[in-house]
Protein backbone atom coordinates (compact mmCIF):
# COMPACT_ATOMS: atom_id res chain seq x y z
CA UNK A 1 0.00 0.00 0.00
CA UNK A 2 1.33 3.70 -0.93
CA UNK A 3 2.32 5.22 1.72
CA UNK A 4 -0.12 9.02 2.08
CA UNK A 5 2.59 11.31 2.43
CA UNK A 6 3.85 10.04 -0.85
CA UNK A 7 1.21 10.84 -3.00
CA UNK A 8 1.00 14.27 -4.01
CA UNK A 9 -2.60 15.86 -4.48
CA UNK A 10 -3.57 18.52 -6.97
CA UNK A 11 -6.13 20.43 -5.76
CA UNK A 12 -8.52 22.29 -8.55
CA UNK A 13 -8.26 25.95 -8.63
CA UNK A 14 -11.33 28.35 -8.02
CA UNK A 15 -11.22 28.91 -11.60
CA UNK A 16 -11.16 25.56 -12.48
CA UNK A 17 -14.06 24.60 -10.22
CA UNK A 18 -16.07 27.40 -11.31
CA UNK A 19 -15.89 27.86 -15.08
CA UNK A 20 -16.16 25.59 -17.94
CA UNK A 21 -13.19 24.43 -20.24
CA UNK A 22 -14.32 26.48 -22.94
CA UNK A 23 -14.30 29.73 -20.87
CA UNK A 24 -10.83 28.03 -19.99
CA UNK A 25 -9.15 27.89 -23.36
CA UNK A 26 -11.07 31.35 -24.42
CA UNK A 27 -9.16 32.78 -21.21
CA UNK A 28 -5.61 31.36 -23.12
CA UNK A 29 -6.37 33.24 -26.74
CA UNK A 30 -5.78 36.88 -27.34
CA UNK A 31 -8.21 39.21 -26.36
CA UNK A 32 -9.11 41.23 -30.02
CA UNK A 33 -11.15 43.72 -30.14
CA UNK A 34 -12.58 46.44 -32.62
CA UNK A 35 -12.27 49.35 -30.30
CA UNK A 36 -14.10 53.10 -31.25
CA UNK A 37 -11.47 55.25 -32.57
CA UNK A 38 -12.68 57.99 -29.73
CA UNK A 39 -11.65 55.75 -27.35
CA UNK A 40 -8.45 55.34 -27.47
CA UNK A 41 -5.51 58.02 -26.46
CA UNK A 42 -2.05 57.99 -27.60
CA UNK A 43 0.72 57.48 -25.38
CA UNK A 44 2.14 60.31 -23.60
CA UNK A 45 4.91 61.71 -25.95
CA UNK A 46 5.20 59.04 -28.05
CA UNK A 47 8.84 59.59 -29.59
CA UNK A 48 8.11 58.27 -32.97
CA UNK A 49 6.92 60.55 -35.48
CA UNK A 50 3.68 59.90 -37.81
CA UNK A 51 3.96 61.49 -41.11
CA UNK A 52 1.29 61.65 -43.38
CA UNK A 53 3.84 60.76 -46.31
CA UNK A 54 3.34 58.13 -49.43
CA UNK A 55 4.54 55.36 -47.19
CA UNK A 56 0.70 56.27 -45.20
CA UNK A 57 -0.95 56.61 -48.20
CA UNK A 58 0.23 53.01 -49.28
CA UNK A 59 -1.24 51.92 -45.55
CA UNK A 60 -4.42 53.70 -46.02
CA UNK A 61 -5.12 52.34 -49.61
CA UNK A 62 -4.21 48.82 -48.33
CA UNK A 63 -6.73 49.23 -45.06
CA UNK A 64 -9.24 50.79 -46.96
CA UNK A 65 -9.09 47.29 -49.21
CA UNK A 66 -8.31 44.59 -46.36
CA UNK A 67 -8.83 46.15 -43.02
CA UNK A 68 -5.88 45.84 -40.76
CA UNK A 69 -4.68 42.98 -40.91
CA UNK A 70 -1.99 42.81 -37.96
CA UNK A 71 -3.78 44.49 -34.84
CA UNK A 72 -2.51 47.54 -32.83
CA UNK A 73 -1.97 46.87 -29.14
CA UNK A 74 -3.50 48.84 -26.53
CA UNK A 75 -3.73 48.89 -22.43
CA UNK A 76 -6.71 49.69 -20.22
CA UNK A 77 -6.53 52.91 -18.53
CA UNK A 78 -7.58 53.16 -14.89
CA UNK A 79 -10.60 55.69 -16.96
CA UNK A 80 -12.01 52.84 -18.95
CA UNK A 81 -10.20 54.39 -21.95
CA UNK A 82 -7.38 52.34 -23.85
CA UNK A 83 -4.21 53.14 -24.18
CA UNK A 84 -2.10 52.75 -27.74
CA UNK A 85 0.94 50.82 -27.20
CA UNK A 86 1.52 50.40 -30.89
CA UNK A 87 0.06 50.93 -34.31
CA UNK A 88 0.00 54.52 -34.11
CA UNK A 89 0.40 54.88 -37.85
CA UNK A 90 -2.99 52.33 -38.50
CA UNK A 91 -4.48 54.45 -36.02
CA UNK A 92 -3.87 57.62 -38.13
CA UNK A 93 -4.71 55.61 -41.55
CA UNK A 94 -8.00 54.42 -40.20
CA UNK A 95 -8.87 58.27 -39.53
CA UNK A 96 -7.63 59.32 -43.03
CA UNK A 97 -9.96 56.08 -44.33
CA UNK A 98 -12.88 57.47 -42.41
CA UNK A 99 -12.95 54.41 -40.23
CA UNK A 100 -14.40 54.53 -36.68
CA UNK A 101 -12.83 51.44 -34.98
CA UNK A 102 -9.39 49.72 -35.14
CA UNK A 103 -8.38 46.03 -34.29
CA UNK A 104 -6.66 45.98 -31.36
CA UNK A 105 -4.99 43.21 -28.75
CA UNK A 106 -5.87 44.40 -25.37
CA UNK A 107 -2.92 43.64 -22.97
CA UNK A 108 -2.62 44.15 -19.19
CA UNK A 109 0.23 46.31 -18.36
CA UNK A 110 1.40 48.84 -16.49
CA UNK A 111 2.59 52.72 -17.68
CA UNK A 112 6.22 51.85 -17.01
CA UNK A 113 5.65 47.86 -18.56
CA UNK A 114 3.53 49.70 -21.46
CA UNK A 115 6.76 52.48 -21.95
CA UNK A 116 9.22 49.32 -22.60
CA UNK A 117 6.55 47.45 -24.70
CA UNK A 118 5.87 50.37 -26.95
CA UNK A 119 9.96 51.28 -27.74
CA UNK A 120 10.18 47.61 -28.00
CA UNK A 121 7.65 47.26 -31.04
CA UNK A 122 8.34 50.60 -32.70
CA UNK A 123 12.16 49.68 -33.06
CA UNK A 124 11.12 47.17 -35.30
CA UNK A 125 10.75 49.82 -37.60
CA UNK A 126 13.15 50.04 -40.99
CA UNK A 127 14.03 53.77 -40.68
CA UNK A 128 14.10 55.58 -37.09
CA UNK A 129 15.24 59.26 -37.06
CA UNK A 130 17.90 59.98 -34.18
CA UNK A 131 15.47 62.25 -32.47
CA UNK A 132 13.16 59.13 -32.19
CA UNK A 133 15.58 57.25 -30.80
CA UNK A 134 16.82 59.95 -28.40
CA UNK A 135 13.57 59.94 -26.86
CA UNK A 136 12.42 56.40 -26.85
CA UNK A 137 15.76 55.02 -24.76
CA UNK A 138 15.07 58.14 -22.45
CA UNK A 139 11.62 57.11 -21.73
CA UNK A 140 12.70 53.35 -21.62
CA UNK A 141 15.74 53.60 -19.76
CA UNK A 142 13.69 55.55 -17.15
CA UNK A 143 10.79 52.80 -16.94
CA UNK A 144 13.09 50.59 -16.27
CA UNK A 145 14.66 52.20 -13.89
CA UNK A 146 11.23 52.08 -11.67
CA UNK A 147 10.79 48.27 -12.75
CA UNK A 148 13.93 46.55 -10.93
CA UNK A 149 13.78 42.84 -11.13
CA UNK A 150 10.21 42.52 -12.42
CA UNK A 151 8.73 40.44 -15.24
CA UNK A 152 6.63 42.17 -18.11
CA UNK A 153 3.57 40.65 -18.32
CA UNK A 154 1.69 39.43 -22.00
CA UNK A 155 5.44 37.57 -22.93
CA UNK A 156 7.60 40.83 -22.61
CA UNK A 157 11.19 40.69 -22.17
CA UNK A 158 12.42 40.32 -18.02
CA UNK A 159 13.69 43.48 -16.79
CA UNK A 160 17.12 42.74 -14.26
CA UNK A 161 18.57 46.01 -12.35
CA UNK A 162 21.61 44.46 -11.06
CA UNK A 163 23.38 46.12 -8.28
CA UNK A 164 26.44 47.93 -9.86
CA UNK A 165 25.37 47.23 -13.38
CA UNK A 166 24.35 50.59 -15.13
CA UNK A 167 20.50 50.49 -16.53
CA UNK A 168 22.34 52.76 -20.06
CA UNK A 169 24.10 48.77 -20.33
CA UNK A 170 21.21 46.71 -19.37
CA UNK A 171 19.43 48.68 -22.16
CA UNK A 172 22.31 48.42 -24.79
CA UNK A 173 22.39 44.72 -24.15
CA UNK A 174 18.66 44.15 -25.50
CA UNK A 175 18.69 46.69 -28.21
CA UNK A 176 22.05 45.39 -29.93
CA UNK A 177 23.91 49.14 -29.04
CA UNK A 178 26.74 49.88 -26.36
CA UNK A 179 25.57 51.87 -22.96
CA UNK A 180 27.86 54.97 -24.34
CA UNK A 181 26.08 54.90 -27.59
CA UNK A 182 22.49 54.89 -25.86
CA UNK A 183 23.81 57.65 -23.55
CA UNK A 184 24.87 59.46 -26.91
CA UNK A 185 21.39 59.19 -28.28
CA UNK A 186 19.86 60.66 -25.16
CA UNK A 187 22.21 63.47 -25.06
CA UNK A 188 20.47 64.75 -27.86
CA UNK A 189 17.45 65.42 -25.90
CA UNK A 190 18.91 68.24 -24.42
CA UNK A 191 18.88 69.99 -27.72
CA UNK A 192 16.64 72.48 -28.92
CA UNK A 193 14.06 71.39 -31.48
CA UNK A 194 15.55 73.52 -34.31
CA UNK A 195 19.40 71.67 -33.73
CA UNK A 196 17.57 68.68 -33.45
CA UNK A 197 15.63 68.77 -36.76
CA UNK A 198 19.22 69.60 -38.85
CA UNK A 199 20.19 66.29 -36.82
CA UNK A 200 17.40 64.60 -37.97
CA UNK A 201 17.41 66.07 -41.40
CA UNK A 202 21.42 65.27 -42.11
CA UNK A 203 22.29 68.67 -41.73
CA UNK A 204 24.54 68.40 -38.72
CA UNK A 205 26.65 65.53 -37.60
CA UNK A 206 25.92 63.68 -33.62
CA UNK A 207 29.09 64.75 -32.32
CA UNK A 208 28.93 68.51 -32.68
CA UNK A 209 25.14 68.15 -32.07
CA UNK A 210 26.19 66.10 -28.60
CA UNK A 211 28.67 68.80 -27.66
CA UNK A 212 25.76 71.58 -28.04
CA UNK A 213 23.54 69.81 -26.19
CA UNK A 214 25.57 71.00 -22.97
CA UNK A 215 25.18 74.20 -24.02
CA UNK A 216 22.16 76.26 -22.40
CA UNK A 217 19.07 76.51 -24.65
CA UNK A 218 19.03 80.19 -24.32
CA UNK A 219 22.73 80.19 -25.79
CA UNK A 220 21.50 77.23 -28.16
CA UNK A 221 19.36 79.73 -29.87
CA UNK A 222 21.96 82.11 -30.32
CA UNK A 223 23.78 79.50 -32.68
CA UNK A 224 20.94 77.96 -34.51
CA UNK A 225 20.26 81.55 -35.28
CA UNK A 226 23.92 82.30 -36.60
CA UNK A 227 23.35 78.91 -38.60
CA UNK A 228 20.23 79.94 -40.00
CA UNK A 229 21.50 83.59 -41.02
CA UNK A 230 24.97 82.00 -42.12
CA UNK A 231 23.67 78.73 -43.65
CA UNK A 232 26.00 76.71 -41.56
CA UNK A 233 27.31 74.39 -39.04
CA UNK A 234 29.99 73.80 -36.71
CA UNK A 235 32.83 71.38 -36.74
CA UNK A 236 33.01 69.19 -34.15
CA UNK A 237 36.40 71.18 -33.00
CA UNK A 238 34.36 74.11 -33.20
CA UNK A 239 31.49 72.75 -31.15
CA UNK A 240 33.90 71.69 -28.25
CA UNK A 241 35.39 75.54 -28.25
CA UNK A 242 32.14 76.57 -27.84
CA UNK A 243 31.25 74.66 -25.13
CA UNK A 244 34.29 75.75 -23.54
CA UNK A 245 33.16 79.22 -24.10
CA UNK A 246 29.97 78.43 -22.37
CA UNK A 247 31.42 76.43 -18.96
CA UNK A 248 33.83 80.11 -18.99
CA UNK A 249 30.28 82.32 -19.33
CA UNK A 250 31.90 84.21 -22.40
CA UNK A 251 30.04 82.70 -24.99
CA UNK A 252 28.01 85.63 -26.74
CA UNK A 253 25.84 86.09 -29.73
CA UNK A 254 29.27 88.05 -31.29
CA UNK A 255 32.01 84.91 -30.44
CA UNK A 256 29.72 82.59 -31.57
CA UNK A 257 29.71 84.52 -35.04
CA UNK A 258 33.44 84.71 -35.15
CA UNK A 259 33.49 80.59 -34.59
CA UNK A 260 31.21 80.08 -37.14
CA UNK A 261 32.87 81.95 -39.49
CA UNK A 262 36.45 80.10 -38.78
CA UNK A 263 37.68 79.01 -42.33
CA UNK A 264 37.54 74.98 -41.36
CA UNK A 265 39.58 72.38 -42.92
CA UNK A 266 38.87 71.17 -47.04
CA UNK A 267 36.25 74.24 -46.84
CA UNK A 268 35.79 75.39 -50.44
CA UNK A 269 36.38 79.52 -50.90
CA UNK A 270 33.13 81.40 -50.04
CA UNK A 271 32.58 84.57 -49.78
CA UNK A 272 30.99 85.70 -46.37
CA UNK A 273 28.78 88.79 -45.64
CA UNK A 274 27.96 89.62 -42.13
CA UNK A 275 27.22 92.79 -40.09
CA UNK A 276 24.50 95.34 -39.92
CA UNK A 277 26.03 96.96 -43.40
CA UNK A 278 24.34 94.05 -45.08
CA UNK A 279 22.31 92.75 -42.74
CA UNK A 280 19.82 96.17 -43.61
CA UNK A 281 19.95 95.56 -47.61
CA UNK A 282 17.97 92.31 -47.38
CA UNK A 283 13.80 92.80 -47.37
CA UNK A 284 12.76 92.01 -43.82
CA UNK A 285 10.46 89.26 -44.75
CA UNK A 286 13.05 87.86 -46.60
CA UNK A 287 14.26 84.03 -45.34
CA UNK A 288 17.60 83.55 -45.24
CA UNK A 289 17.62 80.17 -47.36
CA UNK A 290 16.42 83.32 -50.26
CA UNK A 291 19.61 85.61 -49.41
CA UNK A 292 22.13 83.44 -52.27
CA UNK A 293 19.20 83.88 -54.64
CA UNK A 294 18.48 87.61 -53.76
CA UNK A 295 22.45 88.69 -54.06
CA UNK A 296 22.61 86.61 -57.23
CA UNK A 297 20.05 88.76 -59.01
CA UNK A 298 21.26 92.20 -57.37
CA UNK A 299 24.54 91.30 -58.89
CA UNK A 300 23.20 90.56 -62.14
CA UNK A 301 20.88 93.54 -62.03
CA UNK A 302 24.00 95.44 -61.04
CA UNK A 303 26.16 93.57 -63.92
CA UNK A 304 23.33 94.71 -66.73
CA UNK A 305 23.25 98.68 -65.04
CA UNK A 306 27.52 98.91 -65.61
CA UNK A 307 27.43 97.10 -69.27
CA UNK A 308 24.82 100.41 -70.59
CA UNK A 309 26.63 102.61 -68.50
CA UNK A 310 29.54 101.43 -70.52
CA UNK A 311 27.37 101.90 -73.75
CA UNK A 312 26.64 105.28 -73.21
CA UNK A 313 30.16 106.42 -72.53
CA UNK A 314 31.20 104.94 -75.59
CA UNK A 315 28.55 106.93 -77.78
CA UNK A 316 29.97 109.91 -76.53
Amino acid sequence: MANVKDIEMKLPSLDELFSSQEERDDAKLKRIYEIPLDEIDPFPDHPFKVRDDEDMLNLVESIRENGVLTPATVRKKEDGRYELLSGHRRLRACQIAGIDTLRCEVVDMTRDEGTIFMVESNFQRTKILPSEKAFAYKMRMEAMKRLPGRPLKNGGQMVHIFEGEKTRDLLGDSSGESGRTISRYIRLTELIPEILDMVDEGQMAMRPAIELSFIPKVQQGHIWECMDAEQCTPSHAQAIRMRQMCAEKKLTPEVIEAILLEEKPNQKERIVLSGERFKRLFPPDLPSSKREDYIAAAMEYYAKHRHRQRDRDDAR
